[in-house]
């Protein structure tokens, strides 16, 4: 047995009891009631979560403002979903209307998971529980479809939004008053890269509305869906390009909306650079030139936001002073007293003072922004100030009303910027760029050349020295998607400083409820897991790592700049010791893609702790892997991209990456649509296979290279009939099973749990079932064809969610061959030789990630309440880990001095595939057999 890191004599100070074992057996089902079990009673620590809250601020306290939520809420089995709806009840009895939407279904019909949402700067009061009955809600909000045009009206504001057309929204009249015209997608792109001789030839595209659906009317919440194609405009125009959706977000009570758009790079790298990528709105301009007001939220230091703010004809700071009343209102955005009663010296001369049109923030990288501004076009800029990051939001308006815009991430998606422009004629324009034109366009092509490796031969070759699986010609940007949230407000008139300072700071760091984790453990949901607990010596080792491995994660986002539009979200994979950075040059061992469940690690870290900062990091990498590393449209459709330099590099395309089980935990805790139409177009990705063949380079390996256990587990030994694959259980079909579970609980139609149990039949009939690793597999069926008499063993099997979903599903379906032969895959993974050797009559080489499997050995100890097994699991897991060389009782360390370009935090030897699976088994382990460790 290994080495043990933590003492034996402290491990297992006291004997297994089948007590013990019993104990374990109540966390692993999921419909255990929350006060029967002492860990699922416990909340997590450090949140301030009180237990009597259903659902909660993420940040702690209510916010003192904010433009609407949703959440989803979790329900134990057996829970009848009330029909009459729900309302938010706080501590003190006060009940407040809630819109309410069914999200899943358990099996039994019951209510799995429930949307909700508040009305703008509700449910701010304690103790918050969601009870069915019914109330009258304090604001409400209407939505009318009528020819062309669909109009949404939220208290004094008329939103207006096109069925067709440039125009997403056409107008927003507050009152009497239209306040915003003609919101329009605008994109360019040239047909060279920057540093190529000659002018590039620019070319410009505005989005085209081709569809519209209205998902959600009130009386709460409205939700518009928009797709559509960017169409080329004027002699520069290009072919059509570059599809998109985008979602409208409107809360009762809220003069904003939310747009949550989606597009997909669908153009030739090699021909399509990526210029600008903008949101375009026209503002008209009533009020005299020095009653219109330019506003530019600034860095956030300390909780007080910073703001600059000017206005269009400038009355401060002039030789002649107009009166203290007229600077006063100026700065602060109020209407001046009449002309009448400014002084005469500057009433007469007002034409002589400039009127500045242009505004510009430009936010290059993550540790700038500039503002400059001019008069008009064909004259200079002049530089205004430059600070560190800029929470992206923007007004244009006066007295009579105006427009704040903003986009979320602002800083972190850089190159990005917001204009102003023509603030001094009738008709202002505003744009949010989220890649800004004056940025270095875009260069998707891939990163080398073919360097000799045409074969396979070659390029397993490559694969064994740089870790990275090439192919010429597949490392294809062309279909990959990027996901991005603006808001625009609609206003009377110009806000207080201070609430557009707060705007600001809610853009960047947007108010969320969310449900209180304590609930989704007590309903059962998501497998294995509990929130952090206090106990003894043991259980407090492994909670010190674990904080410190997700700490330092969270740090290196910012220490190492893992920022911009098409990184953001993503982490390295492995890291260079010697360097003293991560391998972000190197094949496969830079971005990490999901590589051995990522996001998964980052969910669980957050459910176990309530943190805030944890769900914003897996936010953000739920966003991330499930657009940029996964295809949307072309031949790689429905498939990811396994780790390297680029999100899109490596030839190898596979579900595991596109996962849909790294995306239901954003989904049901959020309710955010996009995310819901990621995971319903992985149902029918397995088709992708027949034409992308995953293991079409293993027979080219030298022996040295191939899989240790052999071929079996990745390739068939003959060729397969049409409408059939090769599928690998784990890295394959248990990477399908999170779309098809998904699908099948939101829709409730059970194809999908038959597809579901066809594959789980048809592996329980192979002779050596699980343990065969992979078979042909029916595409029309879902079955496994065979032949499966043989064990092949992959290590990586294992360790992409495959057993959290196999977890929930034998929660769900009863098939007793099936649960028996994955039972014993999990005793015999970590088998020892002879063991192993002795039950199944082969070899067990391929196995590897002992500790990862641990969790393996402990689901299998309790599920057969064998005590050995769950002694087993803990040598295992407090073994000396799945990174060679790493020494699992240090921390990170801080680096300085001529080694490094700037200080940095590091750990030897740190890998995300080894924090990830450890993380993950660390949760499953505490979960299952924790109570042994007291």
């Amino acid at each position: 047995m290994s080495k043990l890191v933590w003492s034996r004599r402290e491990m297992l100070a006291q004997s297994l009891a089948t007590s013990a074992v019993a104990g374990s057996m109540a966390l692993t089902a999921g419909r255990a009631d929350a006060a029967a079990s002492p860990i699922a009673a416990r909340e997590p620590l450090g949140s301030g979560i009180a237990s009597a809250d259903d659902v909660v601020w993420l940040d702690g306290g209510a916010p003192s403002a904010h433009e609407g939520q949703s959440w989803g809420q979790p329900w134990p089995r057996g829970t009848r979903y009330d029909k009459r709806g729900y309302v938010l009840e706080s501590a003190g009895g006060v009940r407040e209307a809630v819109q309410t939407w069914p999200m899943a279904w358990w099996p039994d019909g019951s209510i799995k998971w429930t949307g909700h949402a508040t009305v703008a700067n509700g449910a701010r009061a304690g103790g918050l529980r969601v009870v069915p009955g019914s109330a009258s809600p304090a604001q409400t909000l209407s939505v009318r479809e009528a020819g062309d045009a669909i109009t949404v009206t939220v208290g004094q504001t008329v939103w207006t939004v096109g069925r067709s057309g440039e125009a997403l929204i056409r107008s927003a009249r507050v009152g009497n008053a239209e306040v915003l015209q003609s919101v329009r997608l605008l994109a360019s792109a040239q047909d060279r890269a920057d540093d190529e001789d000659g002018s590039p030839n620019l070319a410009r595209w505005t989005g085209t509305i081709e569809s519209a659906s209205v998902e959600q009317s009130g009386p709460i919440r409205a939700v518009i869906k928009l797709d559509g194609r960017h169409r080329g405009s004027g002699d520069r125009g290009g072919s059509d390009w570059m599809p998109f959706s985008i979602r409208l977000y409107f809360h009762a009570g809220s003069d904003s909306v939310r747009l949550v758009h989606s597009m997909i790079f669908d153009g030739d790298p090699a021909k399509r650079f990526i210029r600008g990528l903008g949101l375009e709105g026209a503002v008209p301009m009533r009020d005299k030139l020095h009653d219109r007001h330019v506003r530019f939220a600034g860095e956030n230091a300390n909780g007080n936001g910073g703001l600059w703010g000017e206005a269009v004809r400038p009355l401060t700071g002039l030789r002649r002073d107009p009166g203290k009343a007229f600077r006063d209102a100026q700065v602060a955005g109020t209407a001046t007293p009449p002309l009448d009663q400014m002084a005469a010296a500057v009433r007469q001369n007002l034409d002589y003072i400039p009127a500045w049109g242009d505004f510009r923030l430009r936010q290059p990288n993550s540790d700038g922004f500039s503002i400059v501004k001019r008069t008009k076009p064909g004259f200079g800029w002049i530089d205004v100030d430059t600070a560190g990051r800029a929470p992206g939001l923007g007004y244009i308006g006066g007295p009579s009303g105006g427009v704040a815009f903003g986009m979320h991430d602002f800083w972190q998606r850089c190159p990005v910027g917001l204009d102003v422009a023509d603030a001094a004629s009738d008709t202002a324009r505003f744009t949010v760029w989220y890649h800004a034109p004056d940025a270095p366009a875009m260069d998707l092509r891939f990163y080398h050349d073919v360097m000799g490796m045409e074969s396979f031969e070659a390029q397993n070759l490559g694969l064994d020295v740089t870790y990275e699986d090439y192919e010429p010609g597949w490392g294809d940007a062309s279909g990959i998607a990027r996901t991005t949230e603006f808001r625009i407000w609609a206003l009377p008139a110009t806000p207080p400083r201070e609430r557009l300072a707060a705007m600001g700071a809610g853009l960047a760091t947007p108010p969320r409820m969310v449900a209180n984790v304590a609930r989704v453990h007590s309903a059962g949901l998501f497998g294995p897991w509990s929130p952090i607990a206090s106990g003894g010596p043991l259980r407090g080792k492994i909670e010190a790592r674990a904080k410190q491995e997700l700490d330092f994660y969270v740090g290196q986002v910012d220490q190492r700049r893992w920022y911009g539009f098409w990184n953001y979200g993503d982490v390295m994979h492995s890291y260079d010791n010697d360097r003293h950075v991560w391998r972000y040059d190197i094949g496969g061992f830079a971005w990490d893609n999901s590589e051995l469940s990522t996001d998964m690690w980052l969910w669980y870290g957050f459910l176990r702790s309530g943190r805030a900062d944890v769900f914003r990091l897996a936010e953000a990498m739920t966003r991330h892997t499930g657009e940029v590393d996964v295809y949307h449209s072309g031949r790689f459709k429905g498939l990811g991209t396994r780790h390297g330099v680029q999100h899109w590099a490596d030839s190898s395309k596979q579900p595991r990456i596109s996962n849909a089980a790294y995306r239901r935990f954003y989904y049901y805790l959020t309710t955010d649509e996009r995310c819901g139409d990621l995971m319903h177009a992985l149902v029918d990705s397995d088709h992708a296979l027949k034409t992308v063949d995953i293991g079409r380079k293993v027979m080219h390996r030298a022996d040295a290279s191939k899989p240790p256990a052999g071929t079996g587990a990745v390739v068939a030994d003959q060729p397969l009939p049409d409408g059939q694959i090769f599928m690998q259980f784990g890295t394959v079909w248990g990477s399908l099973l999170g779309a098809w579970l998904t699908e099948w609980e939101r829709t409730r139609d059970i194809r999908w749990r038959d597809r579901i149990v066809a594959g789980m039949r048809s592996i329980a009939a192979l002779p050596k079932g699980w343990l065969a690793g992979g078979a042909a597999f029916d595409l029309a069926t879902g079955r496994f064809m065979g032949p499966g008499d043989e064990v092949n063993m992959s290590h990586l099997n294992g360790v992409f969610g495959v057993f959290e979903i196999t977890a929930e599903l034998l929660e769900l379906i009863d098939e007793p061959a099936f649960r028996k032969v994955w039972l014993d895959y999990c005793e015999l993974y970590n088998a020892p030789e002879a063991e192993f050797r002795a039950r199944t009559g082969a070899s067990g080489k391929g196995r590897a990630l002992t500790q990862a499997h641990s969790r393996y050995t402990a689901y299998a100890g309790v599920q057969l309440r064998k005590p050995d097994l769950i002694k087993r699991a803990w040598g295992e897991f407090f073994g000396a880990g799945d990174r060679e060389g790493r020494d699992q009782t240090r921390g990170a360390h801080k680096v300085t001095g001529a080694a490094v370009l700037k200080p940095v935090d590091e750990i030897a030897e740190v890998s995300t595939n080894d924090a990830a699976q450890w993380g993950i088994a660390a949760t499953v382990n505490l979960t299952l057999i924790g109570d042994v460790l007291e």
